[in-house]
């Protein structure tokens, strides 16, 4: 992955506008969702996915991998991204597993970005394990809570 070694003015500036992108109302009430609500045991769990929930989700995906296309196109540095783009790890984290069967049945470029930027960097890989740890416990807890009326 083409990067330079420093971060710059302009790597800053890029990700100061990511990050105001991502406090735009409804992409924060996606990112809510998948970040509390979504999830997925399955690749089907993804694909029947309709309504708001749908568009949540696309949101969401779409948001970080054309995050991740900055990296992965050298225009943004790596290391400076990840410092901030810990939620696109929690993005892999929950689909990597139906990733190969998403792409036959959504597309064959879903999260292409984002699985390059991880594949790339030996820091987003280790993020991943702990992750999906703290994932599974997010589940835990919001199976274990109450349903709100």
């Amino acid at each position: 992955m083409p990067t330079p070694e420093v971060a710059t003015y302009e790597d800053a500036q890029l990700v100061l506008k990511l990050y105001e992108l991502r406090r735009e109302e409804k992409l924060r009430a996606a990112r809510d969702w998948f970040g509390t609500k979504f999830f997925p045991q399955k690749a089907d769990d993804v694909i029947a996915l309709a309504g708001t929930e749908n568009a949540y989700y696309r949101m969401v995906t779409t948001y970080w991998d054309m995050a991740a296309s900055f990296v992965a196109r050298g225009i943004l540095n790596a290391d400076l991204f990840l410092d901030s783009g810990g939620e696109m790890i929690l993005v892999w984290a929950k689909l990597a597993d139906f990733v190969p069967q998403l792409r036959q049945s959504l597309g064959p470029n879903l999260l292409k970005n984002v699985e390059h930027v991880i594949a790339s960097s030996p820091r987003a890989q280790e993020r991943v394990g702990p992750t999906r740890q703290r994932i599974a416990k997010m589940r835990e807890r919001a199976l274990a809570a109450p349903a709100k009326a």
